[in-house]
């Protein structure tokens, strides 16, 4: 299948994800020292237990379930922070992974040079960078105050500046596939209606769109369809209100409350 013809973006066959976690026996500084030389007890821990899903091309997909469900190890196997233990994973395009803003900068750096660097990371040309400066600063800093601090080290920003650059830039590198962990509720209120203002022109674009929320009303306002993990499987994958309402009903049944519409 040539990639003309392909209407899909995202492909995985029984995929299946497990962690290897050691174990340390805690007590005295004597009971430290005789266990050093000991083998750690170790326990493996399959976190993704055969998914097999199919995103095509141009979907917003949103993915629900409580904490530890494996959203967010999902997320990072499409991005490739992950290999799978088993299984396949196909991902056709180019990727822009929201995961974790800001991971790539440095505190003795300033804004503009940390947009070079976090825009390499991502994957942009030093050209396209340079043209696309402008249009990043702007999209971040929208005061003349925050715009004036672009030229400082990045250690005098808030956690909220930095987290905004970061958005800014994964945004405009243009990606054929765009993934998103928690991070939609990024700053203040205009802000996030200017984020979500630039993932409906992404929508629009046809570009496919994969992201991680907690936020119903986020799923909602952005999904077409959403998949519901639970303890390592899909345990519902469909239209946005159908599971949705599903989610819902069930995660107020586990805490004994009555669901109220989100």
């Amino acid at each position: 299948m040539t990639q003309q013809t392909r209407d899909w973006a995202i492909r995985t066959v029984d995929l299946r994800k497990s962690f290897v976690v050691l174990h340390q026996a805690y007590g005295s500084v004597k009971t430290a020292a005789m266990n050093a030389l000991r083998r750690r007890p170790r326990e493996t821990i399959e976190v993704l237990k055969g998914i097999n899903i199919v995103i095509p091309q141009g979907e917003t997909i949103a993915l629900v379930g409580r904490n530890g469900s494996g959203k967010s190890t999902l997320l990072s196997l499409i991005a490739r922070v992950y290999r799978p233990t088993s299984g396949t994973i196909e991902v056709h395009g180019s990727v822009a992974p929201l995961l974790e803003l800001g991971a790539g900068f440095h505190p003795d750096l300033t804004g503009i040079e940390n947009i070079e660097l976090y825009a390499a990371i991502l994957g942009m040309r030093k050209a396209e960078v340079r043209s696309k400066l402008d249009a990043i600063v702007e999209f971040a800093f929208d005061a003349p105050d925050l715009i004036a601090k672009i030229d400082t080290p990045l250690r005098n920003y808030s956690e909220g500046m930095k987290m905004r650059l970061g958005f800014s830039i994964a945004i405009h590198t243009d990606p054929d596939i765009l993934l998103v962990d928690e991070v939609l509720a990024v700053g203040d209120e205009a802000f996030q209606a200017k984020c979500f203002r630039r993932i409906e022109e992404t929508q629009a674009a046809g570009k496919t769109i994969v992201f991680v929320s907690h936020d119903m009303a986020v799923v909602r306002r952005a999904a077409s369809r959403v998949i519901w993990l639970a303890d390592g499987s899909i345990h519902m994958d469909g239209p946005t209100a159908e599971v949705v309402d599903a989610y819902v009903s069930g995660s107020h049944a586990q805490a004994g409350e009555k669901p109220q519409r989100v």
